[in-house]
């Protein structure tokens, strides 16, 4: 099982409960195909740097989870297939990244 961390953007003009509806969806797509779900931040309605599909900010949320490599590609058809997810990012994390994810979890918690 690999370790990724997944961005995606989500549109802005979704309700607060199709923004959890949406995140539960991907959720529930990693569990299904043997994935665990490690972290999640909802980093809430931010602006963006430049227009995404005539629109100027979207819902963020992070997602870090360990999977089997075969299931990326089918997690990222789904993205692209769900018209509520305007980007995402998908990275495979080293140990180092995993290293510093958890050492900056460490930090929010303490604030």
């Amino acid at each position: 099982m690999n370790q990724y961390e997944a961005v995606f953007i989500m549109n802005p003009v979704l309700s607060a409960e199709q923004v959890a509806e949406t995140v539960q969806k991907f959720k529930g797509l990693i569990e299904a195909k043997d994935g665990k779900v490690l972290n999640e931040e909802d980093w809430g309605l931010k602006k963006m740097a430049y227009p995404i599909q005539h629109k100027r900010s979207g819902f963020y949320h992070l997602m870090e989870f360990q999977a089997p490599g075969e299931m990326i590609q089918g997690l990222e058809v789904e993205m692209k297939r769900d018209e509520r997810i305007m980007r995402f990012l998908t990275m495979k994390m080293d140990k180092h990244h995993a290293a510093f994810a958890i050492e900056r979890r460490k930090k929010m918690s303490n604030a």
